[in-house]
């Protein structure tokens, strides 16, 4: 598989500043891979969102080992796929994309990402009730990743109502009623809460600002986010100065890429290489 070298992508929106191609990139010269990582930016090549087919198909036909998939394609994609793994399937959005044999198989893992973010870099956190704000392809799997680690109980701030709603529906049927639910006051279930997670693209170098008021923060809270550009978004300079514990979306970035360059390479990655890769951006 790896004669003929490994030629991955990014198909999504606004990623001109994305470190994904890098981490790739930098990881197969450390294995002596011919490894070249490409960016597909639909804001870029000026296609609106029913492109996406024509995206995959162009890549399938040009030779690519794999895709990672990121906003606002990572649900848009399923039905355009062979085969899903067990865990895409239950998450129900996909970020990776294997190419072979003639089959599109999608996989997930930003799950995997953010639970080991979770795990390293806010140990020993309250999971009593934990305030999710976003439901979409990313927040899909934070979703399934906070309850997975132990999250007793996830509140689910969604706009698009029925979005969220069927986050939650997925969620109960996979961990058990009362588990999940759709809030409906921000300001009480901030106030109950143990944790605060950002899955929105509020706060990204192209969307500044907030996803809730900062007055609704709390220094009992743990906040994490999954934006990594910027590292310091304005809710986690916020909470930071509050004394909250939290978690930026580093770890989670790295994770995915490491799961991901094994999917497409079929060779294990060195994940504590690609951490310091990652590092040597700031």
């Amino acid at each position: 598989m790896n004669r003929t070298g490994i030629l991955a992508g990014l198909i999504g929106r606004g990623i001109q500043a994305s470190r994904t191609p890098a981490l790739h990139e930098h990881e197969g010269d450390a294995q002596a891979l011919r490894y070249l990582y490409r960016l597909i930016d639909a804001d870029l090549l000026g296609v609106d969102d029913s492109a996406l087919p024509h995206l995959l198909d162009a890549a399938e036909r040009t030779g690519f080992t794999g895709l990672n998939i990121t906003f606002p394609f990572k649900q848009a994609i399923l039905p355009l796929l062979d085969e899903l793994s067990e865990e895409a399937r239950g998450i129900g959005a996909v970020n990776t994309v294997v190419l072979r044999d003639g089959k599109r198989v999608g996989h997930n893992t930003d799950c995997l990402g953010f639970a080991e973010g979770l795990r390293r870099g806010l140990p020993g956190v309250a999971k009593r009730q934990v305030v999710q704000m976003g439901a979409g392809g990313a927040g899909s799997a934070v979703a399934h990743a906070l309850l997975a680690e132990g999250v007793e109980r996830l509140v689910l701030f969604e706009v698009d109502r029925a979005r969220g709603q069927a986050l939650v529906d997925n969620l109960v049927q996979r961990f058990g009623a009362g588990r999940a639910l759709l809030g409906s006051d921000l300001a009480c279930a901030v106030a109950c809460a143990d944790g605060l997670v950002n899955t929105t693209p509020v706060g990204m170098a192209k969307l500044p600002g907030m996803p809730l008021p900062a007055e609704l923060l709390h220094a009992r809270l743990w906040v994490a986010e999954i934006i990594y550009f910027p590292l310091e978004t304005e809710l986690l300079r916020h909470a930071r100065a509050l004394g909250c514990r939290t978690l930026d979306g580093g770890t989670m970035a790295v994770f995915q890429a490491v799961k991901a360059f094994e999917l497409f390479s079929g060779r294990a990655a060195d994940a504590g290489r690609m951490q310091a890769h990652f590092a040597s951006f700031d």
